[in-house]
């Protein structure tokens, strides 16, 4: 899979797996913090992130999944 512009400035430009693409995403949100601290499912979006979460500032795991496929040729 390739990502657009948006998801490759989180996770790179170069094409990877669909597995690869989701650990590189966590990776990110552990090392910012994004995860909510009272709802662990809830990812906070950043400045990054809210560009793939379509504008918002806050999204569920699962909708993250399929905001992401969004991004990927």
């Amino acid at each position: 899979m390739t990502p657009d512009a948006a998801l490759a400035s989180v996770v790179g430009s170069n094409a990877m797996p669909r597995v690869e693409v989701t650990k590189k995403i966590w990776a990110y949100i552990k090392k910012n913090k994004l995860q909510d601290t009272k709802n662990k499912r809830m990812i906070n979006a950043g400045d990054k992130l809210k560009d793939v979460f379509d504008g918002k500032k806050q999204v569920s795991m699962f909708e993250m999944t399929k905001l992401v496929s969004k991004h990927l040729k």
